[in-house]
């Protein structure tokens, strides 16, 4: 076990490939469990973007481990923008995050239109923005957008939540 450790390390990139391949199975078990009644106007049918997406995580996967074990090794950014030793701004990741999961925790019982509402604003909140009137309602013309593109557009309900009936 040794030897396999010491013939790993440096290799985190392998993590990254094993999560992508994680990811990939995921999907695949996802879309496999989708149950849709055959319609001849879309033959196609819902499972296919899905299978897709898990293809392409399973073959990312397989690429990264092979380039990552025949010596292949990322490099740090080295954009002009960036520090590397500068650390993590936690006083922009945490409310980015908050944003995230306050849209996940709401977005069954208020909506879509709600919490989407609350994850554009609360991100350009947290991103630095200070413009809270304009990007309040760009926010929820956002969520609206993306409500009704969703519906119309790929015929997919997105919750409605506190909004049921009105929207």
């Amino acid at each position: 076990m040794t030897s396999l450790t010491t013939g790993l390390k440096g290799r985190s990139e392998l993590g990254v490939a094993l999560l992508l391949g994680a990811a990939g199975v995921l999907v695949f078990l996802d879309a496999n469990g989708l149950v849709t009644p055959y319609s001849k106007s879309d033959p196609v049918g819902p499972k296919t973007v899905p299978f897709i997406v898990a293809g392409m995580l399973e073959v990312c996967a397989v690429l990264l481990a092979l380039n990552v074990l025949r010596g292949g090794k990322g490099e740090a950014e080295g954009g002009e923008d960036v520090d590397l030793a500068h650390p993590a701004d936690w006083k922009t990741i945490l409310p980015l995050a908050g944003a995230f999961i306050l849209n996940i925790l709401l977005i069954d019982w208020a909506g879509w239109v709600i919490s989407g509402t609350i994850l554009f604003w609360g991100s350009v909140l947290a991103l630095g923005s200070r413009h809270y009137v304009r990007d309040g309602l760009i926010s929820v013309a956002l969520s609206l957008l993306t409500f009704y593109g969703f519906y119309l557009g790929l015929g997919i309900a997105l919750p409605a939540g506190l909004l049921e009936g009105i929207l």
